[in-house]
């Protein structure tokens, strides 16, 4: 007589279910511009870049140099958010001429698209 005691039981796998797709999208850069214009003087471009920027006295006026002559100049580019703080920085700045106390405002400065 054979003894039954000693089958092994069936173990069933275990259900796997298959792993979801995950994707890295990068955020596509933005470029903060600013416009040439025949109000601001070029001492107080080269200042407000220097400070909302952060470079060179040499770099901001570089910077100036090219909103002046070719219309307008990308003067930083990352992620919208901090483009968006950079544009919103310069526009802080108000150019204000003795005598009178002429309030000439804030530079021209924008946000777009960096091409890709």
């Amino acid at each position: 007589m054979e003894n039954s005691s000693t089958t092994t039981p069936l173990v069933e796998p275990p259900l796997v279910e298959p792993a979801e797709k995950t994707t890295t999208r990068l955020l596509p850069p933005y470029h903060v511009i600013i416009a040439n214009d025949d109000h601001h003087t070029m001492d107080f471009v080269v200042d407000v870049l220097r400070k909302v920027l952060g470079v060179t006295l040499e770099q901001a006026f570089q910077l100036m140099m090219e909103a002046h002559t070719k219309g307008r100049a990308v003067i930083w580019t990352g992620p919208k958010e901090v483009a968006e703080l950079k544009a919103e920085q310069v526009h802080t700045f108000h150019e204000i001429r003795n005598p009178g106390q002429v309030d000439l405002g804030p530079l021209t400065c924008t946000i777009e698209p960096a091409p890709q």
